[in-house]
């Protein structure tokens, strides 16, 4: 049962500015920070229809940080904007004490996230960032897979009292989930139903599992694929489900794999429904400058790994 259909190629990022740019004429409460990269957040919609809601920080990300938590204060709905590496590992401690610690209404929103940052280099393609911010108690984090989602997720979140991540990136990547879709945080969505194997997939990943389902079934390999999006609160009912009918998963994430999606679908498993598990993802290590296909490929962030997953780990069952 078929979810998703493939129409053209957009940046992730431009779903995050067009979702704002929305929440600009429909929420007055929504306010917007940047730190000196409103082109590459595609802030300038909002911008210019939102002069008086919007501040420009300049490169001072950790006092954007404490100046969104204290309009928080006053009753603002704060979206903060700059690179994932500079909203998450530059400004940690500010995260955590000011925002967190204290459950404010902060929106932190992170471009450029992952290998697909491309030839800025390892300086700047942060792949610790889900781990950093699921590990902060009270923090929901999302990782949207396509333009529309990005933008789903942007206008969902106004409505989620309490801190978030959103995390989303540069390339132009398919789109093929509904323009016209709900968000729900939390909520996992099923791509396509299966019963080998079990393939849980967030953010970029998600069009690569699509792809290896496809190659998968060609081989007479019966592939469920599951669109994980909020990587905290994670949909554990629906990954126990599938994999108690599969009986072995392969989870996908453009991000270490140390403290990711997979770290957090082994231990939902382990509390509830053991199973062989492999894992694409970066393995322990920093990325490098090249273009984000040859990155993927490198680093085994693609289809063709998954499919290698998929064999691997119905082998183990």
């Amino acid at each position: 049962m078929k979810k998703y259909t493939y129409t053209e190629k957009q940046d992730t990022r431009s779903g995050f500015g067009a979702g704002l740019a929305e929440l600009g004429k429909t929420n007055e409460k929504v306010v917007a920070l940047c730190a000196d990269l409103t082109p590459s957040l595609k802030m300038a919609d909002f911008i210019e229809a939102n002069p008086d809601r919007f501040f420009q920080t300049g490169i001072a990300e950790a006092n954007m940080m404490g100046m969104a938590a204290g309009l928080t204060i006053g009753g603002y709905i704060p979206y903060t904007g700059t690179f994932a590496n500079f909203s998450t590992g530059r400004v940690y401690d500010q995260i955590r004490q000011s925002i967190a610690y204290s459950n404010k209404n902060v929106k932190i929103c992170a471009s450029h996230a992952g290998l697909t940052l491309g030839e800025d280099g390892a300086t700047h393609q942060i792949l610790e960032d889900i781990g950093l911010m699921k590990m902060l108690p009270g923090m929901t984090v999302i990782n949207p897979c396509d333009y529309n989602q990005t933008k789903a997720a942007t206008i969902a979140i106004a409505e989620h009292v309490g801190p978030v991540y959103l995390r989303f990136g540069r390339p132009k990547v398919p789109i093929f989930t509904p323009e016209d879709q709900k968000f729900e945080i939390g909520k996992a969505i099923m791509l396509n139903e299966g019963t080998d194997v079990t393939i849980i997939a967030t953010g970029h990943l998600v069009w690569e599992a699509i792809k290896a389902g496809e190659a998968l079934a060609e081989k007479g390999i019966s592939a469920e694929i599951i669109n994980i999006h909020t990587i905290k609160p994670l949909d554990e009912e629906a990954i126990i489900k599938s994999v108690k009918k599969t009986g072995c998963v392969v989870s996908a994430e453009e991000h270490n794999f140390l403290g990711g999606l997979g770290e957090s679908v082994a231990r939902t498993l382990a509390e509830h429904q053991p199973a062989p598990q492999e894992f694409v993802a970066t393995k322990d290590t920093f990325g490098e400058s090249g273009t984000p296909e040859q990155l993927m490929e490198k680093y085994g962030l693609n289809a063709d790994a998954i499919i290698a997953a998929s064999e691997k780990v119905i082998k183990r069952k």
